[in-house]
């Protein structure tokens, strides 16, 4: 007999005139109870089904191939503010996306598009993003860039490694509870143009910088 169906067994004798004593067992106190759903009856996430990170591509996963990049939002005060962090995989670099007034799933489809259309075809590969509301409209991002988005687990920023640690490293200069919407174009560039001159000892003390020259110049 499983868990849940004791649980419902109980409720209906609660019901039914044993109520005092169950209530008194049962750590809710509640006499009534809404059946959990099961992993098949989850609403999903969006309208659009989710391709999730388990069917990344190998050559994804190890790193072996540029032009695939992991992306999140950094928030202001009261959720208020944000911007956009992209990281690619293989070389580090990081691009940083302004969002002026909001971020709705419309803002950050938008300001994405723009901000990958600035890239060569060969560097723009996929993008790995959590479950936020803002990737609602990710079937039109992949429309509209020609690059398919992978789906973290809930609750596993590890999946993301390289845009977690960029975002650390960006919280030195957007600390958490600030308003990020003061800040412009030219500040993003300045402080991406900043952790993109840093050598990394994972890129042999080269930096990202560097590593991305070189794959801007393969043709």
């Amino acid at each position: 007999m499983s868990p849940e169906t004791i649980y419902q067994a109980l409720y209906v004798q609660a019901r039914g005139g044993l109520k005092r004593e169950i209530q008194a067992a049962l750590r809710t106190g509640r006499t009534r109870r809404k059946p959990h759903r099961t992993g098949e009856q989850r609403t999903p996430r969006f309208v659009d089904p989710m391709i999730m990170i388990s069917e990344r591509p190998p050559e994804i996963e190890d790193r072996a191939v540029p032009g695939h990049w992991e992306g999140d939002l950094i928030t202001g005060a009261y959720n208020q503010s944000a911007i956009a962090t992209l990281v690619e995989r293989t070389t580090r670099y990081v691009m940083l996306v302004h969002l002026p007034h909001d971020h709705t799933a419309e803002t950050v489809r938008d300001g994405l598009v723009k901000t990958m259309a600035t890239l060569p075809a060969h560097l723009r590969g996929s993008l790995t993003w959590d479950q936020g509301a803002e990737m609602a409209t990710h079937r039109s991002l992949t429309l509209a860039t020609d690059m398919p988005v992978y789906f973290c687990d809930p609750a596993s920023p590890w999946q993301r490694g390289s845009n977690e640690n960029t975002n650390g490293l960006l919280r030195q200069y957007f600390p958490k509870g600030t308003d990020l919407s003061v800040y412009g174009p030219e500040d993003l560039e300045h402080v991406a143009q900043e952790l993109n001159g840093r050598p990394r000892k994972t890129l042999g003390w080269n930096t990202p910088a560097e590593r991305l020259r070189d794959l801007l110049l393969i043709t």
